[in-house]
């Protein structure tokens, strides 16, 4: 079995240059154009949870004390050491745009191992030249007040329209984009026109305004997983997979750091659901970090913070407009529990007509529509009201019960501790259905107060307006979540709204994969 390191065809049977292609090789990044041409170490294949990582632990160490000059220092350290490049184009980008100061940042992993000296490749099992690898995207929407933060994962085998091109991997745009660049043109320029496809193609997948850009390399990650001193993940079943990504790991909670976080994130062979698991493990290692910039062991280390910071901007390249202390102070406010992660709708895999393993995505109105929701500015939350409902006595309350849980006697039960309680008690038997998952009261129009005086007596039961019922007298309908007079019915499980698969928050530390 390989490696991952076959070439990649384009539409129509088209393929890049072996130097272009997402599986072969691209010469090392460069701060400067006097960089251009040297040529690149091994490549790019396990960065993908180094674009987040290091992006937001480098921001989020800022946005700590950003209101302070302590703050402001760290800030202008970011600034100073951050690589720059135009990476976001005037035109091809003209999704809904953000009010305010809310933002859609693409943040990119790549798999450079250019930084990377023979002995860091052999500990971090890192392989040999992949080529343009861009199989890290994830869209971070920040709302303007800070409030929530949404990471949005995008896996790389995703079967898109990249302007231009045509159907094809999500991961080509970036290589499609370098090409287009002229053979002659500065190292960084040709990264600046990858970008730009990229940033084009994502605008184009999700109907969003993309307004910033950040990039990181694999040498960065490794770094910023030493330096926060380990995360804690937690795996359900113990993982071996020694042969591809080194990555050997027990089940259950454990803290990991530099070489074996890195294995961490890259492992996909071995794994039920393989990419899909690799994103929930990049999205889960992030959630780690971003608890760890929270706690005290960060909060209360100054030396720390720079070191984080340090460590992030060296490693990041972002788009030439992008203030990083702006970021960092709206980000203030987030929480753990109010970061997101998610991966983009899909409908699962299949083959695409050059026999290549693809991933089909919902279609364009559904993901408009999700990714619409994700930059929404919430409805303001309806007052609260604390007037209690009308109620009557009791025993003006005539009382017709009907059984639909499927436990037998249950009427007969509901009955006695009625009247008990003081309620006349009418009609007793089964529901035409014996499959009401929820106990329901109903009553005519005009006899809230009588249904109010039923539902104090069974907290939580659904009060439902009907023609059932006769004016002046309530049903009760039993359901499955019925415990008895005086007692709360079990809550139905939520309805989940339309999302991305596998959504979990930063504060969720359940097993994965």
């Amino acid at each position: 079995m390989s490696r991952d390191r076959h070439q990649q065809d384009g539409p129509a049977g088209r393929s890049l240059p072996a130097r272009l292609d997402p599986r072969a090789g691209l010469p090392p990044r460069s701060r400067t154009d006097s960089d251009a041409g040297e040529p690149r170490s091994p490549g790019r294949r396990g960065g993908r949870a180094a674009v987040t990582v290091r992006v937001v632990a480098g921001l989020l160490s800022a946005a700590l004390l950003a209101g302070s000059g302590w703050g402001w220092y760290l800030g202008q350290v970011a600034s100073a050491t951050v690589n720059r490049t135009d990476a976001i184009p005037t035109d091809g980008n003209d999704g809904t745009g953000n009010a305010g100061a809310a933002m859609n940042l693409l943040l990119v992993g790549n798999d450079s191992r250019s930084s990377l000296s023979e002995e860091q490749l052999a500990q971090l099992n890192a392989g040999t030249d992949s080529g343009v690898n861009t199989d890290t995207m994830i869209l971070v929407h920040v709302p303007a007040d800070g409030s929530r933060a949404s990471f949005v994962s995008f896996p790389r085998d995703s079967y898109v329209d990249i302007p231009g091109y045509g159907k094809d991997k999500l991961n080509a745009a970036y290589a499609y984009g370098y090409a287009e660049a002229d053979d002659e043109a500065a190292e960084n320029a040709k990264q600046a026109s990858g970008a730009q496809l990229l940033v084009r193609t994502i605008s184009q997948l999700t109907g969003l305004k993309i307004d910033h850009y950040a990039e990181v390399d694999l040498l960065g990650f490794f770094n910023l997983s030493s330096v926060v001193g380990g995360v804690e993940v937690n795996l359900c079943q113990a993982v071996d997979d020694s042969f591809y990504s080194g990555a050997v790991f027990a089940a259950g909670p454990q803290t990991i750091s530099g070489a074996e976080a890195l294995k961490f994130v890259r492992q996909r062979h071995e794994l039920p659901r393989g990419d899909f698991d690799r994103i929930i493990r990049q999205q889960v290692f992030i959630a780690g970090v971003l608890r760890k910039m929270l706690s005290d062991e960060v909060l209360l280390d100054l030396g720390k913070q720079r070191e984080l910071v340090q460590a992030a901007a060296e490693s990041l390249t972002v788009d030439k407009n992008l203030d990083l202390l702006q970021l960092a102070e709206q980000m203030q406010s987030v929480t753990a529990g109010s970061i997101e992660f998610q991966t983009i709708p899909y409908v699962g895999t299949d083959r695409d007509s050059q026999n290549r393993s693809i991933i089909r995505l919902e279609d364009e109105d559904t993901l408009h529509d999700f990714f619409a929701d994700l930059s929404a500015t919430p409805e303001p939350a309806a007052p609260v009201t604390t007037e209690a409902p009308a109620t009557v006595a009791p025993a003006q309350v005539p009382v017709d019960i009907f059984n639909g849980s499927g436990t037998s006697g249950l009427a007969a039960k509901a009955s006695s501790a009625l009247s008990a309680a003081g309620f006349p008690v009418g009609s007793t038997g089964n529901a035409a259905s014996m499959d009401f998952e929820q106990t329901e009261i109903r009553y005519v129009a005009g006899d809230e107060d009588l249904a109010n005086t039923v539902a104090a007596a069974i907290p939580g039961a659904v009060l439902k307006e009907s023609q059932d019922p006769s004016s002046g007298t309530v049903q009760v309908i039993l359901g499955s979540d019925f415990n008895g007079v005086g007692q709360a019915v079990t809550p139905a499980a939520p309805v989940a709204e339309t999302e991305g698969a596998d959504a979990r928050t930063a504060a969720d530390t359940t097993c994965i994969n």
